[in-house]
């Protein structure tokens, strides 16, 4: 009841998928965990082997989820409570769970999304590359997503570029290139993110970060979502523009089949 990160948000979280046993890019979460801590002078009370062996200890078969939470721990102690001073005992926990995806549909016909006025927070103040427990600048713009019956939000930054969406990074395919904002717009360092980069380069395909503004969305070919719950999930329609064919693209279809070869691979080692 006291912890400061349920208290104030002082604390910061992972989520990771388990396929068939293995643990999926269970180095780049940890990596990003410890730097999210750092970023908030976290002290984290295990080390990097420690917490990645912990993630992968009774994993399953099937597929699963962990989420990892760490946070300033009992504050309880002699100064004001705001004060991450008064914190003793650091915390950290490993959830175990199962994954939930968008429903199949989505995936079979893409997701139709809104830009909402909720704004990404800046660098200056909480810097978005901190996946933090204060969530509610995504918790907010996803109100705004389901009041205009949508699953999912386009969030600009203050100059009114686009970051991210709330839970997931975003891409456009346009011309034959993939593009997707900039760490620098408020996008946050997604793993799958960067998996789906790789796998584009490596196919022969342009990759670019450039900053993307609304029109660029609304004239792209194709339009996807990343994230490690979803995976990679098509969009097409943005605030009431018709993406491309409305359909599904090619690029969004090759790339997602790269990204589910890397997961179908079963056996040791335990996580990849």
């Amino acid at each position: 009841m006291f912890d400061h990160g349920l208290l104030y948000g002082d604390g910061i979280f992972e989520g990771i998928r388990i396929y068939h046993g293995r643990v999926f890019k269970l180095k780049e979460h940890i990596d990003r965990l410890f730097w999210s801590a750092k970023a908030i002078l976290l002290d984290i009370p295990m080390s990097h082997a420690a917490m990645m062996k912990a993630v992968v200890e009774d994993v399953p078969q099937e597929q699963a989820a962990r989420r990892l939470r760490a946070a300033a721990g009992d504050a309880r102690g002699g100064h004001a409570r705001v004060d991450p001073r008064s914190c003793r005992n650091p915390s950290v926990v490993v959830i175990a769970g199962k994954i939930q995806l968008y429903p199949v549909e989505y995936y079979k016909k893409g997701l139709t999304i809104i830009t909402v006025p909720t704004v990404r927070n800046l660098h200056s103040a909480l810097n978005p590359a901190i996946k933090s427990l204060n969530y509610l600048n995504n918790v907010l713009a996803k109100i705004e997503a389901n009041n205009g019956g949508c699953e999912e939000a386009v969030m600009l930054n203050a100059e009114g570029f686009v970051a991210e969406c709330t839970g997931d990074n975003l891409f456009i395919v346009k011309g034959g290139q993939l593009l997707t904002p900039p760490l620098s717009a408020g996008a946050l360092y997604g793993i799958t993110r960067g998996t789906v980069l790789d796998l584009a380069r490596e196919a022969g395909i342009t990759t670019g970060e450039p900053n993307l503004t609304r029109y660029d969305l609304f004239n792209a070919d194709e339009c996807f979502l990343t994230g490690t719950g979803a995976e990679l999930i098509p969009v097409v329609k943005i605030d009431g523009r018709i993406v491309g064919s409305g359909k599904p693209g090619p690029v969004t279809h090759d790339l997602t089949e790269k990204y589910h070869a890397l997961t179908k691979v079963s056996g040791e080692p335990i996580y990849i």
